[in-house]
């Protein structure tokens, strides 16, 4: 797969037509990306949150509320409204879980609810893809948004996540690069000796179904001929689909390079919960976030 796009294509071939449950639904940006998922017969809608305010939104933007595959369902908070959005796909009424107007620590507390969360015992990442112009291929970049500084448990758990959402959209064996600053184990650089034992986790089978190499400084992880001037011999260099940081804030500053340095294009969800997670900043745009639908219906089949 070369280009978001081609997301919608799988999901339209699928005759099983899927719900998105919106926790506080009352924002123009994801109204907008709700409409156009409709348009497009991507999925279907529960909207949760004040319906005066939702209607109000809905017609700003030119969303026909009254139509087959939106419902609203009222609720007095934005709290409420995340309990009920998460109940929703707990129940089984709804297949993805998204964000609106609301704060992430408030959607995440839902999330983790003991009753009737999602939660499944791995920790939750941040799954991002990026169409970046000039390469010929899709990147997974993770974890850029939600974890800080995850320990060698942790980014085992987070390349995990990552592996599980690309096979979702047909990579069946991703190569992940471990970023670090050298390519080279310096034992002053923690982040070397964690690519090295994922590298060798990964080669005695303790991490499954991709191919793991690490550590790898950027440049030799994504040019080939950066890596062959280095004279590193690796099936992953200069060819990942997964790029895995050592901390939120390398992570965070790609991110956020791609799009404002690259004009990259982005879909992001949440992985590692009982179902996929539409997690949208308040600076991603309608696009960024039917792109994000779009990987999270697109890779149901992995959660």
């Amino acid at each position: 797969m070369d280009t978001l796009e081609n997301l919608k294509s799988t999901i339209l071939s699928n005759e099983d037509r899927k719900t998105v449950s919106v926790a506080n639904a009352a924002d123009r940006e994801v109204l907008q990306a709700v409409r156009d998922a409709i348009e497009h017969g991507l999925c279907s809608f529960i909207l949760f949150g004040a319906s005066e305010n939702i209607k109000q939104a809905a017609e700003e933007i030119g969303l026909n509320l009254e139509n087959e595959y939106v419902k609203i369902k009222n609720t007095s908070t934005p709290e409420d409204a995340a309990l009920a959005a998460v109940k929703a796909v707990s129940q089984k009424e709804a297949d993805v879980l998204m964000k609106g107007n609301i704060a992430t620590k408030t959607l995440l507390k839902a999330v983790l609810n003991k009753d009737f969360g999602l939660r499944t015992g791995n920790i939750l990442s941040h799954v991002a893809l990026f169409e970046v112009p000039g390469r010929d291929r899709l990147v997974f970049l993770t974890d850029p948004a939600m974890n800080i500084a995850p320990n060698l448990k942790e980014k085992t758990e987070i390349v995990n996540n990552a592996v599980a959402v690309a096979r979702g959209i047909g990579v069946k064996v991703p190569k992940v690069a471990v970023l670090a600053p050298v390519e080279t184990v310096n034992e002053a650089m923690q982040s070397t000796i964690d690519a090295a034992l994922l590298t060798q986790m990964q080669k005695r089978g303790q991490i499954k179904n991709c191919i793991v190499d690490g550590p790898l400084a950027f440049d030799n992880a994504v040019s080939v001929e950066a890596a062959e001037h280095k004279g590193i011999e690796s099936d992953v260099a200069g060819n990942p689909d997964i790029l895995l940081v050592p901390t939120i804030d390398v992570g965070n500053t790609l991110y956020k390079s791609f799009i404002y340095f690259a004009g990259a294009k982005v879909a992001a969800i949440v992985s590692g919960a009982k179902a996929p997670i539409v997690l949208p900043s308040r600076s991603d745009n309608a696009e960024s976030k039917l792109y994000s639908l779009s990987l999270a219906l697109a890779t149901l089949t992995t959660f």
